[in-house]
């Protein structure tokens, strides 16, 4: 689509009203955020971020299959779901959940790079690289090894928070991240060797068979529905007694759930089988909470799995 249908609407006055219309969701007005976005959309029907802003209007005034409709029209003027409207169709059961939008991530990301370790530490109590590192040294415990790698790799290495802990544990450390911004914060750090702008699983799938001894993701795997694609790749891409450590949300039923947060919690016994599908052994999985939100943990698992 062109920039203009998504990020204006050609108009000066009409793209104004997007403001208004923020300020009324912001103050929880959503019957006049409501009505202004339906005359923008009706005065310029291929506007991408106007349609997108009337579904979160409609959801907030609880007319789901009207916000599912206006969600629906936003991605189809932006087939690549910049704002993540998929995602907002699926949590309200108006498609199946498919995967989260690599632009969408790429987008939320971008934005958020400048304030992003702020926000984790001291907004969000985030802990997440120090569980990481915690799980590891009591799996490499259990394992009676060294805690020492050779190549290693960070999934959705971010800024790279969990780079400067695994750092002086391995011989080299490569990272992947979506995000060209994060990554920028990341390459300051002078920790990784390289960097790499793209997706987790092809990544991961683009390394020698047997060419890494550890692999990493801090809070990554919540932006992924189905996991079995990278736990398959990450098979595939240890080494014969390489580990594979991680954290995710998670949830008491079964599965996958998209959570309100738009973020992914995964079920323990979805988990467990999916390890045991790829020939990972399970050295350690445990209930753990990496981040709060509104001062309440949300619930949580850390896992390190092994190549035998």
């Amino acid at each position: 689509m062109s920039a203009a249908a998504f990020d204006t609407s050609g108009d000066p006055v009409l793209d104004r009203r997007l403001d208004w219309a923020r300020a009324f969701l912001a103050e929880g007005d959503f019957a006049a955020a409501a009505e202004l976005l339906a005359e923008t959309v009706e005065a310029a029907p291929n506007f991408a971020a106007a349609w997108f802003l009337l579904g979160e209007a409609r959801e907030g005034q609880g007319e789901s299959e009207a916000a599912r409709e206006a969600y629906g029209r936003a991605l189809a003027l932006d087939p690549a779901d910049r704002l993540g409207a998929g995602l907002r169709r699926a949590r309200l059961g108006g498609a199946p959940e498919g995967a989260m939008s690599a632009a969408y991530v790429r987008t939320l990301f971008d934005q958020y790079a400048d304030r992003f370790d702020t926000a984790l530490r001291e907004k969000l109590a985030y802990r997440g690289p120090e569980l990481l590192l915690e799980a590891v040294r009591a799996a490499c415990d259990d394992l009676g090894r060294e805690l020492r790698f050779g190549a290693a790799l960070d999934l959705g290495c971010g800024t790279g928070l969990a780079g400067v802990l695994f750092a002086p544990l391995v011989e080299r450390l490569d990272g992947v991240d979506l995000s060209p911004a994060m990554l920028e914060k990341a390459r300051a750090l002078g920790l990784y060797a390289a960097l790499e702008a793209g997706e987790m699983g092809a990544a991961l799938g683009a390394m020698p068979a047997g060419g890494l001894d550890l692999v990493i993701a801090a809070d990554a795997l919540c932006y992924v529905g189905d996991l079995a694609p990278i736990f398959h790749a990450a098979r595939a891409a240890l080494a014969s007694g390489g580990l594979f450590a991680f954290t995710l949300e998670t949830h008491e039923g079964e599965g996958v759930l998209l959570r309100e947060t738009l973020r992914y919690a995964h079920g323990e016994g979805y988990v467990r089988a999916l390890a045991q599908d790829v020939g990972l052994d399970v050295v350690l999985l445990e209930r753990a909470s990496t981040r709060s939100e509104k001062s309440v943990p949300v619930p949580g698992l850390v896992g390190v799995l092994a190549a035998g």
